[in-house]
């Protein structure tokens, strides 16, 4: 089997698993509704320690022509890109799993994979487009992770001042 059908097959049983929701996922205080957080969460935190040095690998081996201490460049740029994405990604998800309806879930799923789709097409098509987008992106990643953590920040001191 070819790389792609692998990836395209993986994603699809990643959607059908953690974005479809059942009908009982619908009614607040229903099992599938409380255990979507943990299980999204769960999954998140799993990432983190997988997609950051993915990316690290990815690009050492992708500047396989290159120096050494640009190949290490290219492995730390893009575990840094990667660990701010993801931070930002699941932060948001965290953020979102919260609010006891499920639509604003479905819209960042479906959001999440338009924008994954849209930007692996944009790196095979325009690559210097992406750049300048991957870029812009990373600055919002950076600014919304420090709001994220702001609030939950002064979140938790007001929980921990009642």
């Amino acid at each position: 089997m070819q790389p792609w059908p692998r990836l395209g097959s993986s994603n699809a049983s990643a959607f059908f698993t953690f974005r479809l929701p059942s009908r009982r996922s619908l009614i607040p205080g229903s099992w599938e509704s409380r255990s979507r957080f943990n299980l999204d969460t769960v999954w998140d935190a799993i990432h983190t320690f997988i997609r950051p040095p993915a990316a690290a690998l990815l690009a050492y081996a992708a500047a396989g022509g290159a120096a050494p201490e640009w190949r290490w460049g290219a492995a730390l740029i893009a575990g840094g890109v990667a660990l701010a994405s993801h931070g930002t990604k699941a932060s948001a998800r965290a953020a979102v799993n919260a609010t006891p309806e499920p639509f604003s879930n479905w819209i960042l799923s479906f959001g999440e994979d338009v924008l994954a789709v849209w930007l692996a097409w944009m790196a095979a098509a325009h690559p210097l487009a992406t750049i300048i987008v991957v870029a812009a992106l990373v600055v919002l990643s950076i600014f919304l992770l420090y709001h994220l953590f702001r609030f939950a920040r002064r979140a938790l001191q007001r929980l921990l001042a009642v």
